[in-house]
């Protein structure tokens, strides 16, 4: 079972560099940082976890800029989006965002993606909230399309282009694994209908039971996928060996944990206690 981390990176936290070096000299299999262009002052969704949100969560660094840097200081640690807005990003511009960071890292791009739950924030991009799903999936298709074909083009409701050339192409064929966020059922459809794997976050996962992971294995071979091409990387991870011997014991491929907005001298003594749970591992 792998183990990342994900964090918010800001001016004042620790620099992707840096902690992406401390990761892979560790051991750890991947870094991911999520996404919010801003957060608007007015609020019509409440915040999924409760309470109020955090700094970091307007503060947050650019995803993809922040991963490109901790790729440049590494060699095996892969990158990932945790989770990339693709509702409010235009899907021309982020192919080549995605092929680019995958060329750049030299195919160690995890391309998590997700659709939102911030109302005004995505409404601010020019996005109805309530057909965002579509768009996110039309959204994902025609990036496919523009990674796999010389000339692609893309006709659907919300995205229309005719015949185009893009390059550079990703490294990974067919593209870089597209992993969907979010909770159970709505997310894990998603995921089995154009996507190469699924993340739930535990806090969800406690909430709704572990039995939801063999519902989505059932689910996608339903749908003619088979479940070994739908892996499960969960969130949000608590540094309990319990959790993890039981997250490993159902087959779960990754568990990522939590670091917070915070210099060095916060950051690594996580990452060293993760590293001892991930020596208990065998790993």
């Amino acid at each position: 079972m792998k183990i990342g981390a994900v964090m918010f990176f800001t001016a004042d936290s620790m620099r992707p560099a840096a902690l992406g070096r401390a990761m892979e000299e560790r051991g750890f299999e991947s870094l991911w940082v999520p996404e919010h262009t801003h957060i608007p002052s007015s609020r019509k969704s409440a915040y999924p976890a409760g309470g109020g949100l955090v700094r970091a969560y307007y503060e947050i660094m650019d995803p993809f800029l922040a991963l490109n840097a901790a790729a440049t200081a590494t060699t095996t640690l892969k990158i990932g989006t945790g989770i990339c807005l693709v509702i409010q990003r235009d899907p021309i511009v982020t192919a080549k965002m995605v092929s680019s960071i995958d060329q750049l890292s030299d195919g160690r791009f995890l391309f998590g993606v997700g659709n939102g739950w911030n109302q005004d924030e995505i409404e601010n991009h020019g996005t109805e909230f309530k057909t965002r799903h579509k768009l996110a999936r039309e959204r994902i298709e025609a990036m496919k399309k523009i990674w796999m074909e010389e000339e692609p083009e893309y006709h659907g409701e919300f995205v229309n282009f005719d015949k185009m050339k893009q390059w550079p192409k990703p490294i990974q064929k067919p593209h870089p694994p597209i992993i969907v966020g979010g909770g159970f059922p709505h997310a894990a459809r998603r995921a089995i209908r154009y996507g190469d794997g699924w993340i739930p976050r535990d806090d969800w996962l406690e909430r709704d039971g572990m039995g939801i992971i063999a519902e989505f294995r059932k689910m996608a071979i339903d749908a003619g996928r088979d479940p070994a091409s739908l892996p499960v990387s969960i969130f949000r991870v608590p540094d309990k060996i319990d959790r993890l011997r039981l997250c490993e014991d159902i087959g779960i491929d990754r568990v990522v944990f939590s670091l917070p907005a915070e210099k060095e001298e916060k950051i690594l003594p996580i990452l060293d206690r993760w590293a001892e749970l991930k020596q208990q591992m065998g790993g």
